[in-house]
């Protein structure tokens, strides 16, 4: 018998639709929007989601699973009667789903890490790992409005280092005249692992005895040549299929043709 890790999980998959979402332009951009007249939807790509797990207080076992995504949203902006001007900028969306991820309180350290003992490692001891599985969302809607029309917004919250570095300017927060907003569709997989200890038999290695020839009840392996002669011809990838439904006769397909 030999011992093996294994894992235990919770899994939710999603598919959300996160309306009027704001978009963070950068600072060019925000100067084009300001005087655009209509915007054009481009693509969503999804740069990074930020995972926090924290036990459920009154559901032992049960943990929350809060997913911050930053996405880079692109546009065409429409000043005038001259050439659409592209435009990115940052959206950011909050998610939080209520998984099981089962309970233990072993602290688990491995080598290769840093010296010293992380605070916040320690206070996060018995938790399980949280797994987030996302593609880039789809565009479902985008419009632009006023400053005036717009709800209240208290900005976005610290931006991640990484995520400020893929945009070529800063990012505009206060002080525009338009805003923009995004509607997105999300798909993804939010799951809790934790490793789990396993036995399972184990046998040393098996060497084979003799030769397999053909006839002593082994699979031989047939001539590609004999092969390819098997396989039908595929007339209907080199003609264009027929414009009259195909008429059975007792044993076989009679295919007829209309004259010119």
């Amino acid at each position: 018998m030999q011992e093996i890790f294994g894992i235990e999980s919770g899994v939710s998959s999603d598919k959300d639709c996160i309306e009027d979402l704001r978009v963070y332009l950068t600072r060019g951009s925000q100067e084009v929007i300001d005087r655009a007249l209509s915007v054009k939807a481009g693509i969503a790509e999804l740069l990074y989601a930020y995972i926090d797990v924290e036990p459920v207080s009154f559901n032992r076992g049960f943990y929350t699973v809060d997913v911050r995504y930053y996405y880079r949203i692109s546009a065409d902006a429409f000043v005038g009667a001259a050439r659409p001007v592209e435009i990115t900028g940052l959206a950011v969306f909050d998610k939080r789903v209520i998984l099981f991820g089962s309970e233990g309180s072993a602290k688990v350290f491995s080598s290769g890490g840093e010296e010293g003992p992380d605070p916040r490692s320690l206070n996060r001891a018995g938790l399980p790992t949280a797994i987030v599985e996302a593609v880039d969302p789809l565009i479902l809607n985008m419009k632009l409005v006023d400053v005036c029309e717009c709800r209240c917004d208290c900005g976005c919250a610290e931006i991640p280092k990484g995520v400020a570095a893929c945009f070529n300017e800063e990012l505009v927060m206060s002080g525009d005249l338009h805003r923009l907003f995004v509607t997105l569709g999300q798909f993804s997989i939010v799951r809790l692992e934790r490793d789990t200890h396993l036995l399972v038999p184990v046998y040393d290695y098996c060497m084979p005895e003799k030769e397999c020839t053909c006839g002593s009840g082994c699979e031989c392996q047939e001539d590609p040549c004999d092969l390819f002669q098997k396989v039908q011809f595929p007339v209907g990838e080199f003609f264009p299929p027929n414009s009259i439904p195909p008429r059975r006769d007792s044993c076989r397909e009679v295919w007829t043709t209309t004259g010119d």
